[in-house]
């Protein structure tokens, strides 16, 4: 009896150390995934957690010029591999290196990003946002399935629209 207690004891500590292991990625794991999904909903792009996804007029080149500070508000889009259209999504998606080594999606050539003041799934409040970051200026547009939305709005509920975000932000 003695001999079966020690070794379920040591089964449990075992599956115990294996679960720890598993996730003491510190996040590491949300912050890319294999595959990311781009998906339309009532006209916006968004991730596969459903948080709208933006463009800014700086980058529409493929240049990623959002670093440093910038990506503390506008998180890229990150994918291990190479990300896919959920239905009625145009355009092609495909992946750019970023300086840290990271593959960031991107649409037609553009890198994608979400707003980390996004509180709401499905709704854009960066559209036409303006702000800085040291000198680097960026003017941001919530996507759309037409392209960027500019001042048309964005999407699904009430009080949300293209407009209702714009402002200017120094950090």
């Amino acid at each position: 009896m003695k001999t079966k207690i020690t070794l379920t004891a040591l089964a449990l500590i075992a599956a115990v150390a294996l679960a720890a292991c598993g996730s003491s990625s510190n996040g590491a794991a949300t912050a890319s995934s294999p595959t990311a999904t781009v998906s339309l909903d009532n006209n916006l792009l968004v991730d596969s957690s459903g948080a709208a996804l933006y463009t800014s007029d700086q980058e529409k080149s493929g240049t990623v010029m959002c670093t440093g500070a910038c990506t503390q508000i506008w998180l890229p889009l990150k994918a291990n591999g190479q990300p896919s259209a959920g239905n009625g999504v145009s355009g092609k998606l495909g992946t750019v290196k970023r300086a840290d080594g990271t593959r960031q999606v991107t649409l037609d050539g553009r890198p994608l990003y979400r707003f980390a003041e996004d509180s709401t799934k499905g709704k854009a409040t960066g559209d036409n946002v303006k702000d800085a970051f040291g000198s680097q200026h960026f003017t941001w547009h919530a996507e759309t399935q037409g392209g960027s939305s500019g001042s048309s709005g964005s999407s699904g509920g009430s009080g949300s629209s293209g407009g209702s975000g714009g402002g200017s932000y120094n950090y």
